[in-house]
């Protein structure tokens, strides 16, 4: 295969003019909203000096999506997708001008962090699945698993990218100017929302206002093994597996006896092989239960190999297979859901893959964090590996007894 013919399919999606205009403007986006992320644990930092407060802020901004995440859903599958975005992220700049007003004005307060920290959850609670069911409104089915691969991939370069360019700017100007920038860094995505061509996109027919569509969307999945076990298996993973920003500080101190520069190379480390990662699995499409069971396993693996690594160096090329995976099985399972979901109910979906990868935050984070403070980052990321494992055998399981079930009558399994 040419090289030109690789560079293809890896960018395919991109080939469609909206999706191109959102991909520009949510990479702009992106690199903002880790600026802002940093700052804000910073400025924690230096309000509280404590670090279970800047844990509280992250519980705090991620417990909306648990909450109420699967009723914005509902609200994603009522209405115009593309409009909604525009609402939520206009909002989201006001947030980051509000934190920027009160830095800069050196009133900010802990509780001040704290009541736009769950405002930001709020949105997100309704702004994450409008914009992962608008993705198959853009590109079509046949272009999804690239453009969530990109989309993936765009989210752990500018993860890359922001965080340093935040701590040049707090070191520089404070920690003001980051939210400053990230609420400017707005205008890029509503601008290219704003600028599609409305006649190309294809939107799904909107579910009417009537009462148990809640409900109605957990039975659906509950009834769907194709979008039920993915969903398990993502919560599982998501739960314990995603906790990096619990594990990976108490490895480089306690583990490699470094300080936050230790830190930074290993969040780069991973980001890195996030990003290779990305671009491999925006290439090669697979999807479905029996893709996710061996790409659960080889993320286990991996992880296994992070929590044992004797040396920093070696923890360094660990930590990029890691994001590798990570990645891989994160764009599989996203792609795996929206394709198998019935386009009335996919912002409901989707609303659940939310709850299962984000969602899980207040969850997972206190419970990773306890093992870890009892027993080492070693144990904490062992559990992440032991999570992907358990994953994986449910999966192992549906695979092989939707196989029976074919051998025995010969009807098509839904597995794949």
């Amino acid at each position: 295969m040419s090289l030109r013919s690789t560079a293809g399919r890896t960018f395919s999606s991109l080939a469609n003019p909206n999706y191109r205009k959102f991909f520009i403007g949510q990479s702009t986006s992106l690199v903002g909203t880790w600026m802002q992320s940093t700052a804000q644990s910073w400025l924690v930092l230096v309000l509280t000096h404590s670090a279970t407060a800047i844990g509280v802020v992250v519980a705090l901004q991620t417990l909306p999506v648990l909450l109420l995440g699967p009723y914005g859903g509902v609200v994603a599958d009522r209405v115009d997708k593309r409009r909604l975005l525009i609402v939520l992220q206009s909002l989201m700049a006001v947030q980051a001008a509000v934190l920027a007003t009160f830095t800069l004005l050196h009133d900010a307060t802990y509780l001040d962090v704290c009541v736009l920290a769950v405002v930001l959850g709020l949105n997100n609670s309704f702004e994450n699945p409008s914009r992962q069911a608008f993705l198959l409104e853009m590109v079509g089915s046949s272009d999804l698993r690239n453009a969530v691969s990109l989309n993936s991939t765009m989210n752990n370069a500018a993860r890359a990218v922001g965080p340093a360019l935040a701590g040049i700017l707090i070191a520089a100007v404070g920690e003001g100017w980051c939210f400053v920038l990230n609420a400017v860094s707005f205008v890029a995505v509503v601008g290219s929302l704003v600028a599609m061509d409305r006649t190309t996109l294809k939107p799904s027919p909107a579910a009417t206002r009537e009462r148990g569509q809640l409900r109605a969307g957990f039975g659906y999945v509950a009834r769907t093994p194709a979008l039920l076990i993915p969903l398990l298996m993502m919560g599982l993973v998501g739960t314990f597996a995603y906790e990096f920003q619990v594990t990976l500080p108490v490895a480089a101190a306690d583990v490699f006896h470094g300080g936050s520069r230790a830190y930074g190379a290993l969040v780069t480390s991973m980001g890195v092989g996030a990003v290779v990662g990305g671009l491999v699995s925006a290439t090669r499409g697979r999807i479905g239960i029996r893709a996710m069971m061996i790409s659960s396993s080889i993320f286990g693996v991996v992880l296994t190999f992070a929590s044992v690594a004797p040396l920093i160096a070696i923890e360094f090329v660990a930590l990029a297979m890691v994001g590798f995976a990570s990645v891989s099985f994160l764009s599989m399972a996203n792609s795996t859901l929206q394709l198998a979901s019935d386009p009335a109910m996919r912002g409901r979906v989707m609303a659940l893959w939310a709850v299962a990868f984000m969602g899980s935050t207040p969850i997972g984070g206190p419970l990773v964090g306890l093992i870890t403070a009892h027993f080492g980052a070693r144990v904490g990321l062992g559990v992440g590996a032991l999570s992907c494992f358990l994953a994986a055998s449910i999966g192992f399981t549906v695979v092989q007894r939707r196989a029976s079930t074919l051998s025995a009558d010969g009807l098509p399994s839904a597995t794949d």
